[in-house]
């Protein structure tokens, strides 16, 4: 790892192995997406502009939703591109860009996941001093600690791949700079590596998914306290879609990253990771909006004013 030996740039196969066929792919693809960024940016926009969703819960939330579309924009558009060219390929410089964002992103998005479930644990366990627990100052230093530590915990990742011997070939057997095609081009022991990887694996997935375990676990506890079936469906309601979304978000990524070593399926791989990429992004703004009660009032009551205006011009 000592020489700087690396080629000028990779290409990526993509869906290479679909021939003509991959073409298309890109409607399909496309419309995914573009719904995926106008669904997550109206959550946004939503909870920015209406007052009642100016809530720690809300907060996080439209943390999660921007988190959601600039992972998306580090992977999805050059793939989009790669569907209607047969030169696939991408700079050096870019891939180590890329894979920089792609990781640092979606680590950040499972810290808010885990936020979140500390947001409801407040709420429903500790009702009474949920206004001091949760405050602004928190919820903000809990996001700024979210986005702060991938970002700061990726640098040396990525400086170590900048810096590995690539001399099998410039093939990268997927849709962008993915860690396991990396690795298996490199010539250097990669075994360090690949054990730092697991260990931020556990240090951003397995933890955060152990904090939002062990919330939810008190959180059950307390609502099967509550005496009236009604109080029960309410405080399960608040957290329904959150629950879904980390259902989605943490199988997906467990299977893809959270396993040592570099021998994977790469065709599974990219299968799964074309899921979290495109489809899930696209899903979430529809979890959320018909698994939320305030969310879908919101929604409601935007639509009516519309109308109301639309009537009255």
């Amino acid at each position: 790892m000592a020489n700087l030996s690396h080629p000028s740039e990779f290409v990526l196969l993509g869906f290479s192995s679909f021939g003509k066929l991959q073409v298309l792919l890109y409607g399909p693809l496309l419309m995914l997406y573009l719904l995926a960024f106008v669904g997550n940016t109206v959550i946004i926009v939503m909870v920015i502009a209406n007052t009642h969703l100016h809530t720690p819960m809300y907060f996080f939330l439209g943390n999660f939703s921007l988190l959601e579309i600039l992972v998306t924009m580090t992977a999805v558009p050059k793939m989009l591109s790669d569907l209607l060219t047969s030169h696939k390929v991408i700079s050096f410089n870019g891939c180590m860009v890329q894979f920089y964002f792609y990781f640092s992103l979606g680590s950040t998005s499972f810290l808010i996941l885990s936020d979140m479930a500390l947001d409801r644990f407040m709420a429903i366990c500790h009702p009474l001093r949920y206004g001091t627990l949760m405050s602004w100052a928190v919820c903000v230093r809990l996001a700024g600690v979210a986005w702060a530590a991938p970002f700061l915990a990726m640098v040396p990742t990525v400086l170590s791949r900048a810096y590995l011997n690539y001399c099998h070939n410039n093939i990268i057997n997927h849709f962008f700079c993915d860690n396991a095609p990396l690795l298996q081009l490199s010539c250097s022991d990669t075994r360090l590596l690949e054990f730092w990887d697991f260990v931020m694996a556990l240090a951003f997935v397995l933890s955060s998914f152990l904090v939002t375990l062990i919330s939810y676990g008190y959180i059950v506890t307390t609502v099967l306290r509550i005496p009236s079936a009604s109080g029960r469906h309410k405080a399960f309601s608040m957290c329904g879609s959150h629950l879904t979304l980390v259902f989605i978000g943490y199988s997906s990524t467990i299977f893809l990253y959270v396993r040592p070593g570099k021998a994977h399926s790469v065709e599974v791989n990219k299968t799964v990771a074309l899921v979290t990429s495109v489809l899930t992004p696209f899903l979430n703004p529809f979890i959320l909006t018909f698994r939320n009660e305030t969310v879908k009032a919101v929604l409601q009551g935007q639509m009516q004013r519309l109308k109301g205006l639309h009537k009255g011009l």
